[in-house]
């Protein structure tokens, strides 16, 4: 309510250090940047979730955050150089999870502006003493500011998203819960254009386009059972449609991802372990190839309280299985990957700690690096297996959290094996390039 943005990546832009820029003009799947992995392939370090749901694709294609009305939304939690013990492949930099919100309350929004932008949005809500329901939608368009055409036609571009959200205290004990959520975009990019273009007319007619249509469909199902006081299961299962189509150029790409996941907690005043599991399977169908990438994951973390002290200690074991099926061929390659995290915190007060954390972490390649484009054509062709990425962190940092004030400050270091970058071939303006390994690299930095 205090911040008054319009979207979460102005959101994120302008009250935290995460980084959030347009994806090559598109302005709804924006690509993210936590601890300088960089707006190139940044968004595969980190894990986004809504509501135990993750948002990150099986391809190169950055998380949808614009399908997220910030109406709708609780609480943002934001973990840097950690997470990948609960949320495994990808979580080198961090995780951002996104909670949507259960109350009394209805609210009805809109804005307008120059070239034709108007948007929409509502949020309604029902508390009852054993049944809640939540539903919010919001409409946004724009009719752009570039010509893209002879005749005159500008690079307009428009998203509608809606969800429903619904919990059934069946029993004291027992928690059912309930989603669906849609999102349909369509985005009409502009050419690019030279630096002396842009400062002579930047709504000048410069370069090829593309229109991209992108229609998303989800649907989730969920459990909390207590089995006692202390003990508590918990199991989570979503299934996304995805529809991608640009056009002239690539035709559409057709994505279903499905996975659960179950954990056990044991929360006790000196301690509290999680054991759980974690699966997900994610199939895009693009042309004549199928492309598939499955996750299963095993996983324990444990927290011991012992005064002002706090210990953590946690591992996770992901096996990540991969299947490129084409005429003649069907290719597999199959990776076992371990993630290990070590922390210490030290409550100086009730407003102020120190701690220390080290992340064993990797990133599995998305389906996209296998693959590489050259113009004109364009020509896609499978370039082969790539190796996944590990990455070591250390972050030592201090907190002091007031009511009305947060300061928060962090120096990292990170040492990378087999970091993934794109190679272009700089004397072929039309070789989009290949992606591959480095061998050894590092990052570090001041939050």
């Amino acid at each position: 309510e205090k911040a008054h943005v319009q979207n979460v990546y102005e959101f994120l832009n302008s009250q935290t250090s995460v980084i959030t820029t347009p994806s090559y003009g598109n302005p709804f799947a924006q690509l993210v940047d936590v601890h300088g992995y960089g707006t190139s392939n940044g968004h595969n370090n980190v894990v986004i979730m809504i509501n135990g749901r993750k948002l990150n694709n099986v391809d190169n294609v950055p998380q949808l955050l614009a399908s997220i009305s910030p109406s709708s939304i609780s609480r943002i939690e934001i973990i840097k150089s950690g997470g990948i013990v609960r949320y495994g492949d990808g979580a080198n930099a961090g995780v951002i999870n996104v909670t949507t919100k259960q109350t009394n309350e209805t609210e009805v929004s809109f804005y307008t502006g120059a070239y034709n932008v108007f948007d929409g949005a509502f949020y309604t809500g029902y508390m009852g003493e054993k049944l809640s329901i939540s539903a919010n939608a919001e409409a946004y368009k724009t009719g752009g500011t570039r010509t893209i055409n002879a005749n005159g036609d500008k690079d307009a571009s428009s998203i509608a998203t809606g969800c429903v959200n619904l919990e059934y205290e069946a029993t004291q004990d027992l928690n059912l819960r309930a989603g669906a959520s849609f999102s349909r975009t369509d985005v009409i990019y502009g050419g690019t254009m030279t630096q002396a273009q842009y400062e002579a007319n930047p709504s000048q007619l410069a370069g090829y386009t593309a229109n991209l249509l992108f229609d998303t469909n989800s649907i989730s199902l969920g459990a909390t059972y207590d089995v006692s006081d202390n003990i508590r299961f918990k199991i989570d299962a979503n299934n996304e449609n995805k529809v991608s189509d640009y056009v002239p150029s690539y035709g559409s790409s057709n994505y279903d991802y499905n996975s659960v996941k179950t954990t056990l907690d044991y929360l006790g005043e000196a301690m509290a372990l999680t054991f759980g599991y974690d699966a997900f399977y994610g199939d895009r169908k693009q042309n004549q190839n199928v492309m598939s990438k499955n996750n299963a994951a095993a996983f324990a973390m444990s927290e011991f309280y012992l005064g002002n002290h706090t210990i953590k200690a946690g591992y996770r074991y992901e096996k990540v299985s991969y299947e490129y099926e084409e005429a003649g061929k069907n290719l597999q390659q199959d990776d076992s990957l371990d993630g290990v995290e070590l922390g210490y915190n030290y409550a100086l007060d009730k407003e102020k700690s120190v701690f220390l954390n080290y992340a064993h972490s990797y990133q599995a390649p998305v389906v996209d690096m296998f693959f590489s484009t050259v113009y004109p054509g364009p020509v896609t062709s499978f370039n082969s297996f790539i190796k996944p990425m590990k990455a070591d962190s250390v972050t030592l940092g201090y907190n002091h959290i007031k009511a009305d004030n947060k300061l928060k400050v962090s120096i990292y270091y990170v040492s990378l094996n087999d970091e993934i970058y794109l190679y272009k071939n700089i004397g072929n303006p039309f070789d989009l390039g290949t992606n591959t390994n480095i061998d050894k690299s590092s990052k570090y930095g001041l939050d």
